[in-house]
């Protein structure tokens, strides 16, 4: 058999967006010859399937008797249209027109068919032997390729699943590529990532991370208009020389090569190799090829879109929360900054002539809304600190009247006018927590309850018990918040509205420092109603680890003798 004759044909100029590499020159089309073992293979099957036949009618004719037995090489064409096609049927027919007219027909051992009758009987054979040959092998080439089409969609169902369950793309490619490798029969699949006529940077591959390469001749698939099918078109790629085993594997295997592109641009390549000596790949091979690299590209052109998404929306976030900052924190600055400079001024005036308590109550004012700047900026500073993951608390055990007291005798004079309800029984186990953390929230707690509990009311503070912590419940008889609004005090920012009317001012910091630091204390803080009528938080802080007490070692008795 004489292969094809392979055509050259100039290409031209090289497409920007899909043509080979600059350094291309020439192109040709892929038409590889059949394999002569296949061939081989076939004929051979033939000839031992028209023996038998031959066999057989030889012994029906001879001492069954039949007169003709002609008919049973339908067996034979049926059974090589079925394995082979619609070409070996035809052969088969023909060839058991030739062997039952040369060995059983009249003069025998010759081609001279004497009886015209012998003649119809020969030609109905053939005829009929091709008609049901081509009808056999109809029915296989349909079921071939309804078999191939099986196999084409259960790929690519596995590919696609791959994408949409991924959790990133980079995750899916793995399988990817190894389920094209097996479905394709290629010898090596990767996907490189790049530039179409730039370097390339290999994201998966089935070899498990071998070396990056691209190869010297290759298939690129050149993706056609409408419908038509796509076409693979031979280029090679003029590069530096290349010696040892890579020269010797450029000349023993085939680069196929499918564009990845998404978004009307190329993202990278899907690569494929196979030996030179192997056809190139089929139609379904083909479509697999082209739709995997299609799920790829869509599967990173989301990822972009998502990524730059996130992008969007964190630069959202950052600017609205600057601007709750600055709305939060500015009037917070400007009112004890302003109390502070008008206290000083009065104080700097040598013309006002002040009394003692007007000088001590200007200090006082001076001292109190210094230590509400400090409170704030603390504030801000543990929410940065919360927010970075820097947040460290020193644990230890300690009472929780003792940790409460403190707070409390720092900040009595704040509390003046109101009913201070404390509930703490000293039968409680030590708490495991940081005492400056504490102090900070418990201090939070009480100035957020100062800003709604009118004076004469009630600010109510109590210890339970609980099966793994102790739980501080600080609740006041203030005009409380909405239901709604209960899941979201702790965020930050969040301001609760007051009856339908505007909230107060403030950070809206305060709660949410309270949580972080409660949370990095290994407790947890809870909002609810209170039984007072306004709202009610509970900490809950883990117990102290109960110390194991040493053995008691009993010096020997000496016994005297």
């Amino acid at each position: 058999m004489v292969p094809p004759r392979r055509s050259l044909v100039p290409t031209g100029p090289p497409s920007t967006a899909h043509g080979p590499d600059p350094t291309t020159i020439w192109a040709m089309r892929l038409k590889l010859p059949p394999r002569s073992t296949q061939t081989v293979r076939v004929w051979g099957i033939t000839a031992v399937l028209l023996g038998l036949v031959t066999f057989a009618v030889a012994v029906l004719e001879g001492p069954v008797g039949v007169p003709n037995a002609s008919a049973t090489y339908l067996l034979a064409v049926v059974a090589c249209a079925v394995a082979f096609g619609t070409g070996a049927a035809i052969v088969a027919s023909i060839a058991a027109f030739v062997i039952y007219d040369f060995m059983f027909i009249e003069p025998l051992y010759t081609l001279t068919v004497g009886d015209p009758g012998e003649w119809l009987n020969l030609l109905l054979l053939v005829a009929v032997g091709i008609v049901v040959g081509r009808l056999a092998a109809g029915q296989r080439d349909r079921a071939e390729v309804a078999i191939a089409r099986e196999r084409e969609a259960r790929a690519l169902f596995r590919v696609s699943r791959g994408v949409a369950t991924r959790t990133a793309t980079a995750d899916a490619l793995g399988e990817i590529v190894s389920i094209v490798r097996a479905e394709t029969g290629m010898a090596r699949v990767w996907v490189a990532l790049g530039e179409p006529n730039g370097p390339e940077r290999t994201v998966a591959d089935t070899t498990g991370g071998g070396a990056a390469i691209r190869p010297a001749s290759q298939a690129v698939l050149r993706r056609m208009p409408g419908d038509a099918p796509a076409q693979w078109v031979r280029v090679h790629q003029a590069s530096a020389p290349r010696t040892g085993r890579r020269e010797a594997a450029d000349r023993a295997e085939l680069g196929y090569r499918v564009h990845i592109d998404a978004g009307g641009r190329t993202l990278g390549s899907l690569w494929a190799l196979r030996e030179r000596s192997e056809p190139e790949p089929d139609p379904t091979a083909t479509r697999l090829l082209a739709g995997s690299a299609d799920l790829i590209g869509q599967a990173l052109e989301q990822d972009r879109l998502a990524s730059e998404a996130k992008a969007a929306e964190i630069a959202r976030q950052s600017d609205a929360i600057k601007t709750a900052l600055l709305e939060s924190v500015s009037h917070d600055l400007r009112t004890p900054l302003a109390t502070i400079r008008a206290a000083a001024g009065s104080l700097m005036d040598r013309e006002a002539h002040l009394s003692a308590a007007d000088r001590e109550a200007s200090a006082e004012a001076i001292d109190r809304e210094a230590e509400h700047l400090n409170r704030l900026v603390t504030n801000l500073l543990d929410l940065s600190r919360i927010e970075a993951g820097a947040l460290r608390a020193d644990r230890e055990a300690f009472a929780v009247d003792d940790l409460v007291d403190r707070t409390l005798d720092r900040l009595r004079p704040r509390l003046a006018g109101l009913v201070l309800e404390i509930d703490l029984p000293p039968t409680l186990p030590a708490v495991f927590a940081d005492p400056v953390f504490f102090d900070q929230i418990l201090t939070n707690l009480i100035e957020n309850a100062l800003k709604y509990v009118p004076p004469g009311q009630r600010i109510r503070i109590v210890a339970v018990l609980k099966p793994d912590a102790v739980r501080l419940t600080l609740e006041d008889s203030g005009p409380g918040v909405p239901e709604e609004a209960l899941p979201h005090l702790f965020e930050k920012f969040f301001r609760a509205p007051q009856g339908g009317r505007r909230s107060r001012p403030g950070t809206g910091i305060g709660l949410a420092v309270v949580r972080g630091l409660a949370e990095a204390m290994g407790g947890r803080v809870e909002a609810r109603r209170s039984a007072l009528g306004g709202l009610a938080v509970d900490l809950d802080l883990p117990l102290a680890p109960i110390p194991e007490e040493p053995p008691v070692s009993v010096a020997p008795t000496e016994v005297e003798g």
